[in-house]
């Protein structure tokens, strides 16, 4: 039985990702410092949902803990890593960027040091679409120059990514950075729009709109997500022995390191989306129209080619389909 080491293993995505292994016949570690950046109640029931698993083990601690990840990496000699661990969110990176330097790029350093003293057989690590930035030419190529971010959150994102390649060149570690779109559906996060705008709605509360609304997403259903994130498991770089690299793919030509990534390749306005969620709720929405938020870009949509070409799969699940099920999931949890 092969063993997965998935950090974030309680959050919206990392919860989704263990699942799919344990079923898929992995023994799952799961780690997760249980943050309180949103609802700790709502993680403890994803994680509940993990423990009933008899080969899921649970780990309570920070990716960044000194010589944690050393230690679980000696333990557990893990086949593959998820690392999906970071502290989240654009805006909350202008008030707290302690917090990102400190999870999303302390805590990859240490991921790596322990990769690199027990290598696994592949490592896939969470990126963003975020890590385009400033970048207008659209649909994002994995190929494109991303050298201007927007946040400090991206930033610390496309450091990692940069971080990861060094090691891949240096250790012979194969590694994939997956760079995430919005991502949504059931058990997500309460920080994102989907999240908040079924809330206020299903309350009678407004809701805030950013740049008028003048705003398009690549909006990623979660089981989507997951998938792809299974079926690039089996999909490790591996270093091109003469430097060379196919066009269009990202493949390093000195490293075993590739980013790929994962949307719906599909750019959907943002009154449409909110659209679809009062067809699902039956009611429609109060729109505080707000100016655009610092950090933020007003378009993000994947050229998903590459996953396409390296796995055979596409995402495919539809705005109101995806939408229905987030409703009818949050009216169940919340009771209401």
């Amino acid at each position: 039985m092969p063993t997965a080491l998935v950090t974030g293993a309680a959050g919206f995505i990392g919860s989704f990702v263990c699942r799919r292994l344990l079923e898929d016949g992995y023994r799952v570690v799961g780690l997760d410092c249980m943050s309180d950046y949103y609802d700790v109640a709502l993680k403890e029931r994803r994680e509940d949902t993990l423990l009933t698993y008899e080969n899921y083990r649970s780990v309570h601690d920070k990716v960044e803990t000194p010589g944690l990840l050393m230690s679980l990496f000696e333990a557990e000699k893990p086949n593959v890593v998820v690392h999906l661990a970071a502290q989240a969110g654009v805006r909350y990176s202008i008030e707290n960027p302690r917090s990102y330097l400190e999870s999303n790029i302390v805590g990859t350093f240490e991921l790596l040091e322990s990769a690199r003293a027990f290598p696994p057989q592949h490592m896939l690590l969470a990126s963003t679409s975020s890590a385009y930035g400033a970048n207008e030419d659209m649909p994002y190529c994995e190929t494109d120059k991303a050298d201007h971010q927007m946040s400090f959150y991206a930033a610390t994102k496309k450091s990692m990514e940069s971080i990861a390649h060094s090691y891949a060149h240096l250790f012979d570690l194969p590694i994939t950075m997956f760079r995430f779109f919005t991502v949504y559906g059931p058990w997500g996060r309460p920080d994102m729009a989907l999240f908040k705008f079924t809330k206020a709605i299903l309350e009678n509360a407004p809701i805030d709109v950013y740049n008028h609304g003048d705003m398009k997403r690549d909006f990623t259903y979660v089981e989507d997500l997951v998938h792809a994130i299974r079926l690039l498991i089996d999909a490790a770089p591996v270093r091109p022995a003469d430097g060379k690299v196919e066009e269009g793919d990202s493949l390093s030509p000195v490293a075993p390191f590739r980013v790929v990534n994962i949307g719906n390749n599909d750019a959907v306005q943002l009154v449409d989306f909110i659209a679809e969620i009062e067809k699902a709720t039956g009611k429609s929405a109060e729109r505080n129209l707000m100016a655009m938020q610092a950090g933020d870009v007003p378009a993000t949509w994947a050229n998903a080619d590459l996953l396409k070409k390296l796995t055979g799969y596409t995402p495919k699940t539809a705005v109101p389909e995806g939408v229905a099920n987030f409703v009818r999931w949050f009216r169940q949890y919340y009771d209401t």
